[in-house]
């Protein structure tokens, strides 16, 4: 079997650091395999062949660090030789290195990540890929662009990445978020075999706390499509599209965007959401269209004016046009005097709460959509007769 020790080699120029390298040997052959990490000699204990802290060193964490290093590589080196055994295959030195050095650009968990949001564009999965995106920059501010080994991710490593989103006041959802997504892409590694699975996240927070209520009573919406906007272009389109929202049964601002004017035949829309596939059936609507026909009708086959040109960057312009419009609800919530952020995701929670308010069965409304489980209330609505819900729409719509 092979061997392997850590080495220095002291700097040919005096007072400067020396390079930390690994000696592997197999079958009477000697190879060096240089790393990136630089110590000075007093730093490095021959006889235990590792990194040795000076108590006044500043260096502690630094060096710390590279002990920490040392090891990973060791272990994963020795994981490779063990796996050329049990093969039972011959192998040479230049093979444990190549592979060393293989594991190394492919397996890190920025660049595990990166191939896998590469994928995920490639399949269509543009708002997943969005959110790895999202979760890997955050990772890797953290990590002050340090990247890991995905076998050197750990508990305490995760409970740091925790603790460092608390200190910068982040709440607990959105750090549950980017951690969910880091175990998402954890275990996809552990499932393709390229790791064994540690466990790194048992000690985290991985839930989902419930949120403050968003919802509006229906005096609140009335009085916020009664408002005279007509001086104010931006604020009449934010408030419109809101209340397209609130009309189209709480529909989201994604799936709003990408209707198309086909999808709009015989007095009905049809579509699929976009989050879950489900496909869904809403009566149009009079109020609808009237809200519709203040607009000059689309040039593009979209059927609402929020994607309005042809031949550009759509998923680019529809999440402008949503920041557009949430800032400019924030400027109408003061006009109506709302206490808490209104944003178009709080028409699909108001939309919910009125439904329930006009009696529609709990098994559609699920508790105006606040299971801990979407997918249970996506059962629920699968098996429901639309009509149900068609009726009881057209009476909260009539409310307004």
């Amino acid at each position: 079997m092979a061997s392997i020790k850590a080495k220095f080699r002291p700097s040919t120029v005096a007072n400067n650091e020396g390079t930390i390298f690994y000696q592997i040997i197999h079958e009477r052959k000697q190879r060096q395999l240089f790393t990136d990490y630089h110590v000075f000699p007093s730093e490095w204990d021959e006889n235990r062949s590792t990194v040795v802290l000076n108590p006044k060193s500043e260096r502690k964490s630094f060096i710390l660090s590279i002990r920490e290093h040392i090891r990973w590589d060791i272990e994963r080196i020795t994981k490779i030789i063990r796996k050329f055994d049990n093969i039972g295959l011959p192998y040479t030195v230049d093979d444990i290195i190549d592979e060393f050095n293989r594991y190394s650009n492919e397996y890190s968990m920025f660049n595990f990540m990166e191939n896998m949001i590469i994928k995920l564009k490639q399949n269509g999965k543009v708002r997943t890929a969005e959110t790895y995106t999202a979760t890997l920059n955050s990772f890797k501010k953290f990590r002050n662009d340090e990247d890991i080994m995905l076998d050197c991710l750990n508990t305490e490593i995760m409970e740091a990445y925790e603790a460092w989103h608390k200190q910068r006041g982040v709440s607990p959802n959105t750090i549950s978020f980017y951690t969910r997504i880091l175990r998402a892409a954890y275990n996809r590694a552990v499932e393709d075999e390229i790791i064994e699975n540690r466990n790194p996240f048992r000690h985290v927070y991985t839930g989902v706390d419930k949120t403050v209520k968003r919802a509006l009573p229906l005096p609140v919406i009335k009085k916020i499509k009664a408002l005279d906007l007509s001086l104010i272009p931006e604020l009449d389109f934010a408030r419109d599209m809101f209340i397209m929202s609130f009309m189209l049964r709480g529909m989201s601002f994604i799936d709003m965007a990408y209707l198309r004017k086909t999808d709009l035949t015989n007095g009905y829309i049809t579509y699929r959401r976009r989050k879950t596939g489900q496909k869904l059936i809403i009566e149009w609507t009079k109020e609808m269209q009237m809200l519709l026909d203040k607009y000059p009708e689309n040039a593009s086959c979209y059927l609402l004016p929020i994607i309005r040109n042809i031949g550009i960057n759509e998923r680019c312009t529809y999440r402008n046009v949503g920041y557009n419009i949430n800032h400019n609800l924030k400027r109408i919530a003061e006009k109506v005097g709302i206490a808490i952020p209104l944003t178009l995701y709080v028409a699909r929670h108001s939309w919910a709460s009125a439904a329930k308010a006009k009696g529609i069965p709990l098994s559609v409304i699920s508790e105006g959509m606040g299971h801990d489980s979407e997918a249970t209330t996506q059962i629920y609505l699968a098996s429901l007769d639309t009509s149900i819900v068609d009726k009881a729409n057209s009476l909260i719509i009539k409310s307004l």
